[in-house]
């Protein structure tokens, strides 16, 4: 037994009461309009990827200051994109917070090391 399709005369639903607004083309014909993607926030998330892949700390800077512009660029234009800037701002800041981390526990490393060392031959 075949599911069959309600007839066309009959209603599917609560149908809107607002007009939907159409753009049209110069054609006439509908024309679907799309915000366009800051280029910014682009840059920051793919610099603040490659800050863990290729580009260490560098990486990571670059996407904290474009992301911080493609924000900025963003409310003032409207443009789309702002969860592609803060990805990248998170990112930078992550990769950032990982490197000073890595430096702190280097440098303790090295001062326990050294201090062994001198406290060795003081004996």
């Amino acid at each position: 037994m075949a599911h069959e399709p309600p007839p066309a005369s009959m209603p599917l639903g609560p149908q809107p009461t607002t007009p939907v607004p159409h753009y049209e083309h110069a054609a006439g014909y509908p024309v679907a309009t799309q915000r366009p993607t800051n280029q910014l926030a682009i840059v920051s998330l793919a610099a603040g990827i490659a800050s863990f892949v290729i580009l260490p700390f560098i990486g990571a800077l670059v996407a904290i200051v474009t992301g911080h512009i493609a924000r900025s660029q963003i409310r003032k234009t409207g443009e789309d994109g702002g969860g592609l800037a803060l990805a990248g701002l998170v990112i930078g800041y992550v990769h950032l917070a990982l490197f000073a981390l890595l430096i702190i526990v280097l440098l303790v490393v090295l001062g326990a090391i050294g201090f062994l060392v001198a406290a060795g031959s003081h004996q």
